[in-house]
């Protein structure tokens, strides 16, 4: 176990709702500025101040799907249902998770059967990503009737909570304001301060705003597995930009570590990027730095849920 990612979160330092709740708009909240000649303190609407002409800040436009919903396995047990992406061809990724929220539901096995609202069945197949692991906390699953995914979860489907949180959040609040494609089991939250005002005034500044797609899994690190692959798409007008950006020595500012995961897996060892699609499992660390994002834009993650 890394030191470097493993730490002690204490009771009381979570985000338990969103700051607009208690009276502070988006952009307010605050940024802690971290570079080579220090630490500053900053409000996350200080941004444009921040960076210069010709950097480019890369956001990513996945939306948040409402993914949690309830299902009931065999012998009448009720569970809840996080659905983590779609594999295509009928199957989804899922976790169960108990009911009283304190983790995922060890006890699911290939084979077993949830029934879902609408008459909707997901016939457990094979642990994910790698099948026969005993005790996994996502799996594959068939669904029968087939349905649309995203069609599926907007008349069934709530936004995945945990229990840190004080009650229940609106999916409209779990949306960064560029989300335009749907697709992520849970927010890309890093992306949350920023508002329509403070993108104009990025551009207006000079600031490069670049979109890429990686829709997010479900991020509970209770048992401490390594993220799994999720789907990404890179278009060929980000790759330019970045190279643009990398040639001229102007900094590649990742929003999120979705950004990084997304950029780096298309990265050469020489910094440069191409545009691609697929899937992809890249954690870095120190035996796989950062080729090419060179600022990044994060929230504070718990132990170990890094990517």
């Amino acid at each position: 176990m890394s030191t470097a990612v493993h730490f002690e979160l204490s009771e009381g330092h979570e985000a338990v709702e969103p700051p607009e709740w208690h009276g502070v708009p988006r952009d307010c909240v605050r940024l802690l500025v971290a570079a080579p000649t220090g630490v500053r303190h900053h409000r996350f609407r200080d941004l444009p101040q921040l960076l210069e002409p010709g950097d480019v800040v890369v956001v990513n436009t996945s939306a948040t799907l409402p993914a949690a919903l309830d299902g009931m396995r065999a012998l009448g047990r009720a569970a809840i249902v996080h659905v983590a992406g779609e594999l295509g061809r009928g199957e989804w990724i899922v976790e169960l998770r108990r009911m009283d929220g304190t983790g995922p539901e060890r006890s699911v096995v290939a084979g077993e059967s949830v029934h879902l609202a609408g008459g909707v069945v997901a016939q457990i197949s094979a642990s994910y990503p790698v099948p026969g692991v005993w005790a996994s906390r996502l799996w594959r699953a068939r669904i029968e009737p087939a349905v649309s995914l995203p069609d599926y979860l907007a008349v069934h489907g709530r936004p995945i909570g945990y229990r840190y949180l004080a009650g229940p959040v609106p999916l409209a609040d779990l949306q960064n304001v560029y989300a335009t494609e749907p697709g992520s089991a849970e927010m890309p939250s890093a992306g949350r301060p920023f508002t329509a005002q403070l993108i104009v005034e990025l551009v207006a500044r000079g600031v490069v705003v670049a979109p890429l797609v990686l829709h997010a899994g479900v991020s509970s690190p209770e048992l401490h597995e390594p993220p799994a692959p999720e789907r990404f798409d890179v278009p060929e007008t980000t790759a330019r930009l970045v190279n643009g950006a990398t040639d001229a020595g102007r900094r590649v500012v990742a929003v999120g570590t979705t950004v990084v995961r997304a950029l780096e897996s298309v990265a050469e060892p020489n910094g440069t990027i191409s545009a691609a699609r697929g899937w992809t499992d890249l954690v870095l660390g120190p035996d796989r730095p950062a080729r090419v994002v060179t600022a990044l834009i994060t929230g504070l993650h718990t132990p170990e849920a890094s990517h």
